[in-house]
């Protein structure tokens, strides 16, 4: 399951972010990215994305995104996320709401941080999101 960047909920108080309307995209990091749940809030943030044949720098859009809520636990959710004909290794990935012009604006949702780099050689990367959801919020 992903976590949320703490600073994401800052820009949804302050309307930066709309999960329901606005893109939002997974980019790929390398290990040289340590992603800094208390500190990082922008795009402009994130350091070390990844390079590689069938990636595309800034990612790719979630698909299919939902925002539920059951008994005071939301969830937030989407299709899972394909890079096909792949080459390239990564080791983070990384939620963003890409509607606003500059990275320096685009806030944060959350990240994933795999166990090792991940290689992927003439193939297809997915990212398959937890059957719970990517990330979600208990409310008591």
């Amino acid at each position: 399951m992903a976590k949320f960047y703490t600073k994401f909920f800052l820009s949804v108080l302050n309307k930066e972010v709309d999960l329901d309307t606005d893109t939002l995209k997974v980019m790929l990091c390398t290990s040289s990215y340590t992603p800094s749940q208390h500190v990082h809030r922008y795009k402009s943030d994130v350091t070390n994305e990844i390079t590689g044949t069938g990636y595309t720098a800034g990612g790719v859009a979630l698909a299919s995104v939902t925002v539920g809520n059951s008994s005071g636990t939301i969830t937030f959710d989407a299709a899972d996320s394909q890079w096909t004909s792949a080459t390239f290794t990564a080791r983070n990935a990384v939620i963003y709401d890409s509607s606003p012009a500059s990275d320096s604006t685009r806030p944060l949702v959350g990240y994933i941080t795999f166990d090792a780099d991940i290689p992927v050689t003439a193939s297809t990367f997915t990212i398959t999101w937890d059957s719970s959801g990517i990330a979600t919020v208990s409310v008591s």
